[in-house]
């Protein structure tokens, strides 16, 4: 064979070569470009469940809220009127012809029925926020550690940032109900002698630090825990936190030297 049949065969393996290089090449891009659309349709999919999930947590959320209010409500214009019309009459019983031991037992009954509506008070104005929305935030927490340490067997201490301001009703409940479900989840379980919360504020940031001495909760039992079926308390915290975009972490440094650390974002 001559050299131009030589460079003919030549010339069309190098050919053939170049076609099955453009191919591959082709194939791959194909490849690549399905793989780009499949990750593209599985995040928009995540995106879409994630939202999906965010509305079904917020609507429980406002249901919750609004069962709140309504309990409230009912707890003060009924049970909170019942009590106080009972007192009324009890106040205007006539004890002097009474025996010692039925004076003894009016006055004990009328200390029960007293304390019966400083309860019903109490409980009443956490479940409504009654403070929250007229003094904001801050206010509102100091109001609940002063409500749950009293008659208590531990102390509270409340050191919160006073640059934080009514930054959104919404966030601020949140943040509210949040800290009352961990207080007395404390209360439960943990037994402190101590709880003290910190607050600071940082750049479009609320940070919140709850920290006690009692029986810590790490943050792996945390997240145990606020599947089963007895963590409502806790799955509700982790609702919460949800729908703030914020984050919520426990950290056990020693035996009876526990933190609790939340992260929310704020809209300023």
């Amino acid at each position: 064979m001559n050299q131009t049949g030589l460079n003919n065969i030549a010339l069309t393996i190098y050919i053939g070569i170049g076609v099955m290089l453009v191919l591959i090449i082709s194939f791959l891009i194909a490849v690549l470009m399905s793989q780009r659309r499949k990750w593209k349709m599985l995040g928009e999919m995540q995106k879409l469940k994630e939202e999906q999930q965010n509305q079904l947590i917020e609507g429980a959320v406002r249901s919750e809220e609004g069962e709140r209010h309504r309990i409230s409500e009912l707890l003060h214009d009924e049970v909170g009127a019942l009590l106080s019309s009972s007192r009324i009459y009890l106040v205007e019983m006539k004890t002097d012809q009474l025996s010692q031991d039925d004076q003894q037992d009016h006055a004990k009954v009328k200390e029960l029925l007293d304390e019966s509506i400083k309860k019903v008070r109490s409980i009443s104005h956490n479940l409504h926020s009654t403070i929250l929305k007229e003094f904001g935030l801050n206010e509102a927490i100091r109001h609940f550690m002063k409500t749950v340490t009293g008659g208590s067997t531990f102390t509270s201490m409340v050191d919160l940032d006073e640059e934080y301001q009514l930054s959104n009703s919404e966030t601020d409940l949140a943040v509210y109900r949040i800290i009352q479900e961990l207080v007395n989840n404390l209360i439960k379980h943990a037994h402190p002698v101590q709880i003290k919360i910190q607050s600071a504020l940082g750049k479009n940031k609320l940070k919140i630090t709850i920290y006690h001495n009692g029986d810590g909760l790490s943050q792996e039992r945390f997240e145990e825990l606020r599947f089963k079926h007895d963590g409502l308390g806790l799955k509700n915290i982790q609702n919460r936190i949800i729908l703030l975009r914020g984050a919520i972490l426990f950290e056990v440094k020693n035996p009876g030297d526990n933190y609790i650390y939340l992260t929310i974002p704020l809209q300023l």
